[in-house]
């Protein structure tokens, strides 16, 4: 007999492991959480824990060198993983598309979603303070075990119906922009502080 293993879910992950850098974002995302009363206003009008910049600021690479080296590093990251997702993009490449900011207060949670009209999305994690949330990724064919028993609870990671990744500060993870997932309750003392984005294509 044999087992293979067929329509492969991946997610990268990649330690950037600049200190400046990351002290420099870290700082940027406190300032502009504080001084951006549109996406305050966005977020306590929508009942979103915290603060996001999703809906108020399309421009963070032109307001702050920091977010400009960071999307040089992102780019080189998703070119590396369209390669390993063996996509087919012809002379074109993925493009930037979104980058915003998460702020998520101590008991803040990020509910399940998707991203759609994009192909990769991903997060840098800024400040991952000790009991923070893992980011939650859910099985994409879940939706159809309606009548699948439940796995071990040793399964192995890819059986699982959900998978937890704990980042740490420098930590980008990358993702078909199709995958569910989500930030269960922030346990910490303090601010979680993340920026996530999409690239498209065409």
């Amino acid at each position: 007999m044999s087992v293979e293993s067929f329509f492969v879910t991946k997610i990268y992950r990649s330690e950037i492991g600049e200190e400046r850098l990351n002290a420099e974002l870290d700082a940027a995302c406190r300032s502009i959480a504080e001084d951006d009363t549109a996406g305050q206003t966005w977020c306590r009008k929508h009942g979103y824990p915290g603060y996001t910049s999703y809906a108020s600021l399309n421009d963070l690479p032109w307001r702050v060198p920091a977010f400009t080296e960071l999307v040089r590093i992102l780019d080189k990251h998703v070119a590396a993983f369209v390669k390993e997702l063996e996509f087919d993009l012809g002379r074109e490449r993925l493009k930037l598309d979104s980058l915003w900011i998460n702020v998520l207060p101590p008991g803040g949670v990020h509910t399940s979603h998707i991203h759609p009209h994009a192909v990769v999305s991903g997060t840098y994690y800024v400040a991952v303070p000790e009991g923070a949330s893992a980011i939650k990724f859910e099985d994409p064919r879940l939706g159809f075990m309606m009548a699948a028993p439940p796995r071990k609870a040793k399964a192995r990671p890819e059986q699982r119906a959900f998978v937890y990744v704990q980042p740490q500060p420098g930590t980008v993870l990358l993702w078909e922009s199709w995958l569910r997932h989500e930030v269960p309750l922030n346990e910490a003392e303090e601010d979680r502080i993340s920026i996530s984005f999409n690239y498209r294509w065409r």
